[in-house]
């Protein structure tokens, strides 16, 4: 593992000699018409807009998004959000012994803590068909693929094993909702919650950057979801048409309106809990992060957030003193 201070760690005139993943390579024109580099940088705890400005016609070929790089230059501040200045960036050597995964951002909760408690649930499943389609379903090379994947390419829970970190969280949620309202089918929501985004391990690719697949431009994880449980179902006998059906519904209904990209809007009961636990999950750990991220800037306010539609407050902090006031970073 490299050692090198983290992006947000980095002041504004910090120069910086460093490894990063290349998250985007745009070639532009300045006003003048001259070609410039756009780029994004990342490391494990954030990304950030960097720019080339001279020697384009010879770096735009050497490089390409997903590229791990080493990079020099110097940290700038553009419209009062940290932006380098690229003077030397190519891509890494054999001998600079470096991965992807030394620059791909974690979970902070403990993986087998996690793939611990999302087993125990499953084993808490009591009707025998939910119980079968979900361990089919997540077979040992599945949940592999499906735990190291984050469950966005960058607005909530962006970083490996994400995904199910998210779903443990709507499981908690779903449960409780349970606990209140004993109308709800707690088996049906629980299956509903653990499989609803099964379909990001084939939408996102989650190797070398975050970003989506073409299955998953085409398809969507929703639509890949529902195909795979319907499979699924055809190979257990006797698996009920209606219990299938609401199972689909859960995942079809998640987002929970058509503009949202829902194919259908929730109409069960478990399907408006599981929508609203998921919007809960996403957004809580969304507005979270941007407020980690800008809280030391020394504002009250967070970066306007487009997904949002506003910018956050960021409460007091009695410690706020101790912090630096000009990381660009947290």
């Amino acid at each position: 593992m490299i050692k090198q201070t983290e992006l947000k760690q980095l002041k504004t005139g910090d120069d910086l000699n460093h490894f990063f993943i290349l998250n985007k390579l745009e070639v532009k024109l300045t006003k003048t018409n001259k070609e410039y580099l756009n780029l994004e940088l990342r490391d494990k705890s954030a990304s950030v807009p960097a720019k080339v400005w001279d020697n384009v016609e010879n770096i735009k070929n050497k490089i390409k998004e997903g590229d791990l790089v080493k990079v020099a230059g110097v940290m700038e501040e553009f419209n009062s959000q940290p932006q380098i200045k690229i003077v030397k960036i190519h891509p890494v050597k054999e001998e600079d012994n470096v991965t992807h995964a030394d620059f791909l951002p974690v979970s902070k909760r403990d993986f087998n803590e996690m793939k611990k408690e999302f087993e125990n649930r499953v084993s808490k499943i009591s009707n025998s068909f939910l119980n079968q389609i979900v361990k089919n379903i997540f077979t040992e090379s599945n949940f592999a693929k499906y735990s190291k994947a984050p469950a966005g390419k960058a607005w909530h829970h962006s970083y490996v094993h994400g995904l199910l970190e998210h779903t443990l969280e709507i499981i908690k949620i779903c449960d409780l909702m349970c606990d209140i309202h004993h109308e709800l089918n707690r088996d049906l929501l629980i299956s509903g919650a653990m499989l609803h985004d099964f379909g990001k391990t084939e939408e996102l690719q989650f190797d070398s950057t975050f970003d989506y697949t073409d299955k998953g431009k085409l398809l969507g994880h929703i639509v890949i979801a529902a195909l795979e449980i319907e499979k699924a179902a055809l190979k257990i006998p006797n698996f009920p048409d209606d219990l299938k059906n609401q199972l689909i519904h859960l995942v079809l209904s998640h987002q929970g309106k058509l503009e949202y990209a829902s194919p259908v809007e929730p109409k069960t009961l478990e399907a408006i809990v599981l929508y609203h636990a998921d919007e809960l999950s996403a957004k809580t750990n969304a507005y979270k992060s941007a407020i980690q991220n800008d809280e030391q800037t020394g504002g009250s306010w967070t970066r306007y957030l487009p997904l949002a539609g506003t910018s956050l407050f960021i409460p007091p902090d009695d410690s706020q003193n101790d912090k630096p006031k000009e990381t660009l970073f947290d």
